[in-house]
């Protein structure tokens, strides 16, 4: 898989953005159970709903939007629909060939 490794590194450049993939690296330790609002139980693999997460980053949803946003777009989130709720989670073969680079190319 290539990266774009200067998308990520942008995404990486804010602190909130680096902070929602820590928080997410741990999904049932840093937000509040996920999936109540849906009409029937799915497998949110991990998703958490950009409302938890605007919550815990306590700024603007539309600041929150625009992170999750520029996450996805660098390859290191991944969003899936149910309904009208959107759940983030870590696209952890994105993140691995991160770390791949990192070790061996830098």
């Amino acid at each position: 898989m290539g990266i774009d490794m200067i998308e990520i590194s942008k995404a990486l450049s804010n602190e909130t953005r680096l902070n929602i993939l820590k928080w997410l690296k741990s999904p049932e330790e840093n937000f509040p159970p996920q999936g109540g609002c849906l009409s029937e139980p799915v497998d949110l693999k991990g998703g958490v709903c950009v409302s938890s997460i605007q919550a815990k980053a306590n700024l603007s949803p539309s600041t929150v939007s625009n992170y999750l946003d520029t996450l996805q777009r660098s390859g290191l989130l991944l969003s899936e629909r149910h309904g009208k709720w959107t759940y983030y989670r870590r696209n952890e073969e994105t993140i691995r060939a991160l770390a791949k680079f990192v070790k061996e190319e830098l």
